[in-house]
C-alpha cells in the first residue's frame, strides 16, 4: 500500500516517536498508540506496516544507536518518501530480524552468527517471519558474537538490505490476512557490513531486543484496538442493512445484545 505509507510519511506518522533532530515527530507513547488504533481500524496491514516500522526498527536506534548511525538509519526513515541521487523517489522501511526458523522469537537463541573479520562483521543465518521484508531497505539483526555466553553473547546490527553481496530475501507467506504487509525471510550468506553497524556494545543485543519489544506491545495493543474497533463498525452496518421478517435485524433484540456485548 505505498499510497497509504506515502501519506503516513506525510503526517509524520512514520517516525512519530523519533527526534525531530532526525525527522521525526517527536510525540510520545500515547499519541502512537491512538494513531496506531485509528490507522488499524481502516487498514491491519497499514497499522501492521506503521508499527513494526517505528516500534522495532525505528525504536531500537533512537533508543542505543551513535549519532552517526541516527543521521544514516533513522534520518531518512522518519520521513520514509525522499529524493533519491537521481532525481527520483525512494521509499525506506525498517524490519527487525528476530525470529528465527528453530528458535522462534526466543531472543537468547539466536543461531544466526557474526563473526568479526577485521573492519567488518559478516554475518551467517536466517530470521523468520520477517514483517516488511520485501519493502524494507535496512534491517535491525540479532547474531550471535559469543556463543559460550549464552543470550549475554548475543549482539544486535544493523543491515542494509539493498545491493548487498550474500543477502537475500525468502518468498512471500501466503497469509490468512494483513495480506498487504509482506512477510518473509531474511537469508544472510557472509554478508559483510561495517563494523561500526553494530548497535550498542556487543553482548547488548539481548537487552536491546527486551526493550524493543516491550515498545512494541503499545502497537500490537494500538492495532487489536484497532482492528476490533473495525469489527464492530462491520456488525453493526451488516445489522442495519440485513433484513428479516421485514424489516432490518438490527431491530431484534438478541442482535442488540450481541452488538451491545463487543
Amino acid at each position: 500500500p505505498t499510497e497509504a505509507i506515502t501519506q503516513l510519511s506525510e503526517l509524520g506518522l512514520m517516525g512519530i516517536n523519533s527526534s525531530p533532530d532526525n525527522n521525526g515527530s517527536g510525540l510520545d507513547a500515547l499519541a502512537y498508540a491512538i494513531a496506531m488504533e485509528e490507522i488499524s481500524r481502516g487498514c491491519a496491514s497499514v497499522g501492521v506496516i506503521m508499527s513494526a516500522h517505528n516500534s522495532l526498527y525505528l525504536s531500537p536506534i533512537d533508543n542505543f544507536g551513535t549519532d552517526a548511525q541516527k543521521e544514516q538509519y533513522v534520518t531518512p526513515y522518519a520521513m520514509p518518501l525522499t529524493d533519491d541521487d537521481d532525481g527520483s523517489q525512494k521509499m525506506n522501511i525498517g524490519c527487525f530480524g528476530l525470529s528465527e526458523p528453530g528458535n522462534g522469537s526466543d531472543a537468547g537463541a539466536a543461531s544466526t552468527t557474526a563473526t568479526l573479520d577485521g573492519s567488518e562483521w559478516v554475518i551467517n543465518g536466517t530470521k523468520a517471519w520477517i514483517t516488511n521484508a520485501h519493502e524494507a531497505t535496512a534491517a535491525i539483526v540479532f547474531a550471535t558474537t559469543d556463543k559460550s555466553l549464552k543470550h549475554k553473547g548475543i549482539s544486535a546490527f544493523i543491515v542494509p538490505m539493498i545491493d548487498v553481496e550474500g543477502f537475500s530475501l525468502g518468498a512471500k507467506e501466503d497469509k490468512l490476512g494483513i495480506r498487504a504487509s509482506s512477510t518473509a525471510n531474511l537469508i544472510m550468506d557472509n554478508v559483510r557490513i561495517p563494523k561500526d553497524n553494530l548497535l550498542g556494545q556487543p553482548g547488548e543485543g539481548f537487552k536491546i531486543a527486551m526493550k524493543t519489544l516491550d515498545g512494541g506491545r503499545i502497537g500490537v495493543a494500538g492495532q487489536a484496538l484497532g482492528i476490533a474497533s473495525a469489527a464492530i463498525d462491520c456488525a453493526v452496518n451488516y445489522a442495519l442493512e440485513r433484513t428479516a421478517f421485514g424489516a432490518p435485524i438490527s431491530k431484534l433484540q438478541s442482535i442488540q445484545m450481541k452488538i451491545s456485548k463487543m
